[in-house]
C-alpha cells in the first residue's frame, strides 16, 4: 500500500495521497512516484506602480494636457518575491481620455520628463478633441513573469482649457546694493497665472537654474526696457518684455551676465525669478518710484500647451524704485 505523505505549507497546507496529482497557485506535486517533486514559485507578489505621469509629447512637465494634445503615459514599477521574478508589463487603460480606448502597453527604457525619469512609456496618445476642463482618472494593470497580476486605480491628469496670464511682475534689490540701481544679484520676478512649461521658454529647461542674459535696453526718447536671452545672448526668450516705465536706468543697452557672472532663471511654482549677473557698463540710478509693465508673449505655454494671453500686467503695489 502506498505510503500517503503530507507536505505542510503555511499559505495552503495539502494532502498528498498516493497516486493522485494536484495544482495549486503556485505548486504541483504527485507522492506516488519518488521521483516526482515539489515545485514551488516563490513570487507571489503583484507588481505595484511608485508613479505614474501623463504630459504632452512635446511638454517639459506633467500633469496637465488640452484637448486635442498629443500625449504619453509614463510609469515607474517594481515587483517584489524572493527572489522576485521581474515586471513582465505594463499597460494603462485611457479610455476616458481617448477615443481609441481599450489597453495600451508601456514600453520600459528610461525617459525622462520635467525634474523626474521613468521606466515605461507608452507610445503617443492623442486626446479627444471634446475633453471638458476637469480632473480624469486612469489605470495601470501590472504583471510580472510569474503570472502575478493586477490593476492599479488613483492616477489622473488634469484637462486644462484656460490660457495663463501675467498676473505680476516685481523686482528686488540685493543685498547691501543701491536701490535703485540695476546691479549685479538684483532680482526680477515674472509671475504667470498658472505654472508655465519650462521647455517652452527654453529647450530642455526643468525649471531648474539655468543661466541667461538679462537686456536693459535704453528707450531713447521713450521708457527702458528689460527682456530675457539664452546664455549665449544669442536670442531672446519668450518671456515677453518689461516696460521699467523710467527712463534712467541705463544710458545705453546694458547686458548683465554676458560676461562674468552669469544671470540666471529659475522656475518656482507659477513664478520666474531672474537674477542679474554682472552688468556690461555702467548703469543709472532711478530717480523715483515707478510701476513696471510686463507683456507676455504668445509662445509661452502653460504645461498643457495653452498658449499664454498676451494682455500687459502693471507691477501690483505701491509703485517703488526698483532694483
Amino acid at each position: 500500500m502506498p505510503r500517503v505523505h503530507w507536505i505542510p505549507l503555511a499559505a495552503l497546507p495539502v494532502l498528498v495521497a498516493a497516486g493522485v496529482q494536484f495544482s495549486g497557485a503556485a505548486f504541483v506535486a504527485s507522492s506516488a512516484d519518488p521521483s516526482n517533486a515539489l515545485s514551488a514559485h516563490s513570487d507571489w507578489s503583484v507588481p505595484t506602480a511608485s508613479a505614474s505621469a501623463i504630459a504632452r509629447t512635446t511638454a517639459g512637465a506633467t500633469g496637465s494636457i488640452k484637448a486635442g494634445a498629443s500625449y504619453y503615459v509614463y510609469a515607474n514599477a517594481s515587483d517584489t518575491g524572493n527572489p522576485a521574478s521581474g515586471v513582465a508589463s505594463v499597460t494603462t487603460n485611457v479610455s476616458a481620455l481617448t477615443s481609441a480606448g481599450g489597453t495600451v502597453s508601456l514600453t520600459a527604457g528610461s525617459y525622462a520628463v520635467g525634474a523626474a525619469t521613468y521606466a515605461y512609456r507608452s507610445a503617443a496618445q492623442t486626446a479627444k478633441s471634446s475633453l471638458a476642463a476637469g480632473s480624469y482618472a486612469y489605470t495601470l494593470t501590472l504583471a510580472d513573469a510569474a503570472a502575478n497580476s493586477g490593476t492599479q486605480s488613483g492616477f489622473s491628469v488634469t484637462v486644462d482649457a484656460t490660457a495663463p496670464s501675467a498676473a505680476d511682475v516685481q523686482s528686488t534689490n540685493v543685498a547691501g546694493g543701491t536701490a535703485g540701481k540695476p546691479d549685479a544679484g538684483d532680482q526680477i520676478v515674472l509671475t504667470f497665472s498658472e505654472p508655465i512649461d519650462p521647455s517652452s521658454i527654453l529647450a530642455g529647461w526643468t525649471g531648474a537654474t539655468a543661466s541667461v542674459v538679462v537686456r536693459i535696453t535704453e528707450g531713447g526718447a521713450g521708457n527702458d526696457a528689460l527682456t530675457i536671452r539664452n546664455s549665449t545672448n544669442s536670442a531672446q526668450l519668450p518671456l515677453g518684455s518689461v516696460n521699467l516705465a523710467r527712463t534712467d536706468f541705463v544710458t545705453a543697452t546694458r547686458d548683465f551676465g554676458a560676461s562674468g557672472t552669469a544671470a540666471t532663471m529659475v522656475q518656482s511654482g507659477n513664478a520666474i525669478a531672474l537674477t542679474l549677473g554682472t552688468p556690461s557698463g555702467t548703469t543709472g540710478t532711478a530717480a523715483g518710484a515707478a510701476a513696471m509693465i510686463w507683456t507676455p508673449v504668445a509662445t509661452a505655454t502653460d504645461v498643457a500647451g495653452n498658449a499664454a494671453a498676451t494682455t500687459a500686467r502693471t507691477e501690483t503695489g505701491t509703485a517703488d524704485l526698483d532694483f
